[in-house]
């Protein structure tokens, strides 16, 4: 475990330089560049979530992005209501809207949206955990209902048009301001802000991975038969997790809004949610770290081979999705693990082999 710890903190500290110094440097502090490489930030983040229930107590989420969602859609209300004005958004009239919805007035308070777009996931992610995990519903079942509340809600969000803006979401958004600060996502500090958002997710994602806490999660994980034996509420620790899970996906989802600069249905689809299990997958769901680089990379690829095959790119990033299913089961962070043991191994061998000269000498020495 010590060593496990050893290797994250290392690993953080070298992908914390990377991303705060390096890739700056790199994309020569480009304004649309950093604005792009923040979008694959804010991805990170709800890909490290996904592995902190998944990769941990074994959870596959695959409803991840309906929290994503969340959070997407309330910056996005605050920031339709801050550009309307005191009159209505603009799709509202269009929709015979006479008077702002209830469910939106809060959304006038930047303090009630923030906390909103991490406890409202958080509460909607528990109330289904509840039901679940209670019923001692586990495995692919758990898959099965999130995947079926996710088109659900989606379905929901784009029936209520009057309410959400529909198919066509939530856009022309004002900039957000905080204390005075008006954001603006093409610039370094934007970029910065959200490194830093996804740099604390991290440092709570290892936290609670190599905290008692995370150990118990591991333990279901493996046998949850066996971990109630030992006297552990099964139930109460799995949907804590989950609900932590869904607020950090609401926070990526916060981010993501900001970065785009509009909400949208599609933010809750089934295919974005299959991806952020992708980004987790290739990167390595044993690690939160490594879910994160794998988000990352995943993205960075794909804008990259849509820039220079138009139209075969998602060939090309399907057959690479193969290739590390088929030979990296465990994702990148298994493939390190691995030939971190294989070194280790090859040392131990290397001083067995340095110390039995010796040895052999000193027999044949006697003999003559």
């Amino acid at each position: 475990m010590n060593s496990r710890i050893s290797y994250d903190v290392i690993g953080f500290a070298l992908f914390a330089g990377v991303i705060l110094f390096g890739v700056p440097a790199i994309l020569g502090y480009d304004a649309f560049e950093l604005s792009t490489f923040s979008r694959y930030l804010s991805l990170a983040i709800v890909s490290m979530a996904l592995a902190l229930s998944w990769g941990t107590a074994g959870l596959l989420n695959l409803g991840q992005a309906a929290t994503f969602g969340m959070g997407s859609y309330a910056m996005a209300m605050h920031l339709k209501l801050k550009a309307s004005g005191e009159s209505l958004p603009d799709f509202m009239g269009w929709n015979n809207v006479d008077t702002l919805p209830w469910l939106w007035v809060p959304f006038q308070s930047l303090t009630f949206t923030l906390l909103a777009g991490f406890l409202i996931p958080a509460g909607v992610g528990g109330l289904i955990a509840v039901f679940m995990f209670r019923a001692r519903i586990a495995g692919v079942f758990v898959a099965i209902i999130t995947l079926a509340f996710l088109v659900a809600f989606q379905l929901l969000v784009i029936n209520q048009q009057g309410f959400t803006g529909g198919q066509n979401g939530l856009t022309g958004l004002a900039p957000l301001e905080i204390f005075g600060w008006v954001v603006d996502i093409y610039s370094v500090s934007f970029y910065y802000l959200v490194s830093a958002c996804l740099l604390v997710a991290l440092t709570l994602g290892l936290y609670l991975t190599h905290s008692k806490f995370g150990l118990v999660l591991r333990a279901i994980r493996e046998d949850p038969e066996r971990t109630r034996y030992f006297g552990y509420n099964v139930a109460s620790y799995e949907t804590l997790i989950f609900c932590i899970s869904a607020a950090l996906a609401g926070w990526a989802g916060m981010l993501y809004a900001l970065v785009l600069e509009f909400a949208s249905p599609t933010y809750m689809s089934v295919s974005f949610s299959l991806a952020i299990v992708i980004w987790c997958a290739v990167g390595g769901r044993e690690s939160v770290l490594a879910a994160a680089i794998g988000a990352i990379l995943v993205n960075l690829a794909e804008g990259r081979l849509s820039d220079v095959f138009v139209e075969g790119w998602h060939l090309i990033l399907g057959v690479m999705f193969l290739l590390v299913v088929m030979f990296m089961p465990r994702g990148i962070y298994g493939l390190i693990v691995d030939a971190g043991r294989a070194l280790k191994r090859q040392g131990s061998r290397a001083e067995t082999v340095e110390y039995n000269p010796p040895d052999a000498l000193l027999s044949q020495n006697r003999e003559s």
